[in-house]
């Protein structure tokens, strides 16, 4: 995002027709329809003081919001953060159909640009010296960068991903926990474009020997997805690592309920097999 890719909002949604039965209009192939990124606000008002000094008063809050993919019937779909006392957008995300969105929220386009876009740019070209840092091996410069990443979001999923394993790589296990409560928090951190960070601290964590903490991390992970079967397979190797067989198999198992094929879950099976034999 460039700061000339300032809020553009699409064309209002067409009124539905009162008609049975008749198709949901679509926009024309030649129709460029922009979409929604930017800062927004919010108000609402609150009651203060009691008695004869209670007052009404209007509160404002500001937003980062996106454009998402559409509902199943169609409908857009803009997906809203809290920006945070920093002005950078932080925690879950909050799907809001457009009609609703357009109701509800409104532009702040030279706050955006001066304020918000700012400091999304020095929030992630921190994070990017700090993942730098960190695959060169200079762990005390990237733990330097990542906590001023999280100086800026402190519930960044990068930032805190990356603090972690840059604790893990140096061996501070009991530093390294303190993440791991923090990322079993958050419902972001095992979103699908941070698949391969979540992936990567959740073997780390277990080749740390933290296998309980590394079976209580893939097992949240199984409280937004249950049709991973590499979740199950990972999860199955904490277990074999804690010396539960048992628990060990039934996740392998379930793994090869959703890949029959998945090579190494049979591998595995069959070294379970063969040692028990």
């Amino acid at each position: 995002m460039t700061a000339d890719e300032i809020l553009t909002l699409g064309p209002s949604p067409k009124k539905k027709s009162s008609a049975r039965g008749r198709k949901r209009s679509k926009t024309p192939a030649d129709v460029r329809v922009e979409k929604i990124s930017g800062a927004f606000s919010t108000e609402s008002t609150a009651q203060v003081g009691t008695g004869a000094t209670q007052r009404k008063v209007m509160q404002k809050a500001y937003w980062f919001a996106e454009e998402g993919e559409p509902d199943k019937d169609g409908t857009r779909v803009i997906l809203v953060q809290p920006l945070n006392s920093n002005n950078v957008p932080t925690g879950n995300k909050e799907p809001v159909l457009l009609p609703e969105f357009l109701s509800r929220f409104s532009a702040e386009i030279e706050f955006y640009q001066t304020e918000v876009f700012p400091r999304m740019i020095e929030l992630k070209e921190t994070i990017v010296r700090a993942e730098g840092q960190r695959d060169q091996g200079a762990f005390y410069s990237a733990q330097f960068e990542y906590e001023s990443a999280l100086g800026i979001d402190l519930h960044n999923v990068r930032a805190n991903f990356g603090l972690g394993l840059t604790y893990l790589s140096r061996g501070e296990t009991a530093k390294a926990e303190d993440i791991f409560k923090r990322l079993v928090a958050l419902d972001a951190a095992f979103a699908p474009e941070h698949k391969h960070l979540f992936n990567e601290f959740g073997i780390s964590l277990r080749k740390s020997g933290l296998t309980t903490q590394a079976v209580e991390y893939y097992s949240r992970a199984l409280d937004i997805t249950e049709d991973d079967e590499n979740l199950f397979y990972n999860i199955a190797r904490a277990y074999c690592e804690r010396g539960d067989e048992a628990e060990c198999r039934e996740n392998l198992q379930r793994a090869l309920d959703l890949d029959p094929n998945m090579d190494v879950a049979l591998r595995f099976m069959a070294f379970l097999d063969g040692k028990a034999g």
